[in-house]
């Protein structure tokens, strides 16, 4: 069982370190890279995999503590990345993508965690962490479009078997926008009462840009706005390429109703590597996080019998990700496997053709199986689910 202080070292670690770099130089950006890349890679090797019951603390404070960071990270790498006389090119280099990895893979997760949460601060914080990548749209999409129709064709962000890690993030970001807005605007629609527009959650996204947008130039002009962008476009990077590893080519079955199947233990891709989860507050339990979204990430447990496995860790398949041949061969015989009728899943109008290409990693980014084209979401079923969704995980 992992204690808060591996949660603490494993996701602060590489904060300290980019904070350093920014300020001194020297050795340091070097240290902030390997601390978020090498020394996590080595550490998943050498402890093995962590198959362990949920840890029995509450990680609320580790939490907190972790996106009040976030603020005071993403300020001092701005400073340094726009200014930063005292910084050489290739630390800066460095140390941007130092800061892209924590952004996207902690500091995300982190974010992620919090905009669960029942209580107003903790999710507020959530928001303006996100808002402060300019990614503000994903509290909304997240919570009222993902965790609604995740492992189905109405979910942007469930990449489709045989889909290329690009063609599936520029799908995906555009898609998650406009969702995300529809399903606000269904909710202010079901109000009793008549809200103003500036009282409209993506309203608060774009304000929150603004002004971190402003304060990047406060901090160091033009060059401040530019690192502020930066940042933010490659820890949006990070967080899409944990999406689409995370619930590729997975569905779930459609019912005679014509609503899909309750999500289960096995429409998501879980990984059991014992560093990489503590340093990403266990976001890879991914299949018990959509089963259960109010846990906290110390609740969360992992199961080998019922739930996906991918081969390596969340960071090394993001990587193969980036390749999408190699992807497709690692993990289309993989999907075909959990998908076959032998499994107790639920898709079992995949075609033996497609099973059969999938198997042999030869399905093409084009050859989108017959169940993984866009399908129209009618505004009674976008309501139902969005209504059955706030209830389920008290996220309204």
């Amino acid at each position: 069982m992992r204690s808060l202080f591996t949660f603490a070292i494993a996701s602060l670690t590489p904060a300290v370190c980019l904070v350093v770099a920014c300020l001194s130089g020297g050795a340091w950006p070097i240290l902030a890279v390997f601390s978020i890349t090498v020394m996590v890679f080595a550490l998943d090797k050498l402890t093995g995999d962590d198959w362990a019951a949920p840890s029995d603390f509450n990680g609320h404070a580790l939490s907190m503590l972790i996106g009040l960071a976030h603020f005071g990270v993403l300020g001092v790498c701005v400073w340094a990345l726009g200014g930063g006389d005292h910084l050489s090119g290739v630390d800066k280099i460095l140390i941007f993508t130092a800061a892209g990895l924590w952004m996207g893979q902690v500091s995300n997760s982190n974010a992620h965690e919090l905009i669960h949460r029942a209580a107003h601060t903790p999710r507020r914080i959530g928001v303006a962490i996100y808002a402060s990548l300019l990614f503000g749209h994903h509290a909304s999409a997240h919570p009222k479009v993902h965790h609604v129709h995740a492992a189905t064709d109405k979910d942007p962000n469930s990449a489709r078997l045989g889909e290329g890690f690009y063609r599936y993030g520029l799908r995906a970001w555009h898609g998650g926008f406009v969702a995300g807005l529809r399903a606000e605007n269904m909710t202010r629609a079901r109000a009793t009462t008549q809200r103003s527009a500036l009282t409209h959650p993506y309203a608060g996204y774009t304000l929150g840009a603004f002004a971190t947008l402003l304060a990047a130039f406060a901090l160091a002009q033009t060059g401040g706005v530019l690192a502020l962008i930066a940042i933010a476009a490659y820890a949006q990077i990070q967080l899409f390429l944990s999406d689409y590893v995370q619930h590729y080519g997975l569905r779930r079955a459609i019912l005679a109703d014509g609503r899909a199947e309750p999500i289960g233990a096995r429409h998501s891709w879980n990984a059991p590597h014992w560093f990489s989860s503590a340093m990403m507050l266990n976001a890879p339990r991914h299949s018990d996080h959509h089963m259960h979204p109010t846990r906290g990430f110390s609740e969360l447990e992992l199961r080998a019998d019922t739930m996906p496995m991918l081969p390596h860790s969340v960071p090394v398949m993001a990587c193969v990700a980036l390749v999408p041949p190699l992807w497709k061969r690692v993990m289309n015989p993989r999907v075909a496997e959990w998908m076959s009728p032998d499994k107790p899943i639920g898709a079992r109008d995949i075609s033996p053709a497609v099973l059969a290409a999938a198997r042999q990693g030869g399905l093409g980014g084009r050859d989108v199986p017959i169940w993984a084209h866009d399908k129209a979401t009618d505004d009674t079923d976008l309501v139902r689910d969005t209504v059955d969704s706030d209830k389920r995980a008290n996220l309204s």
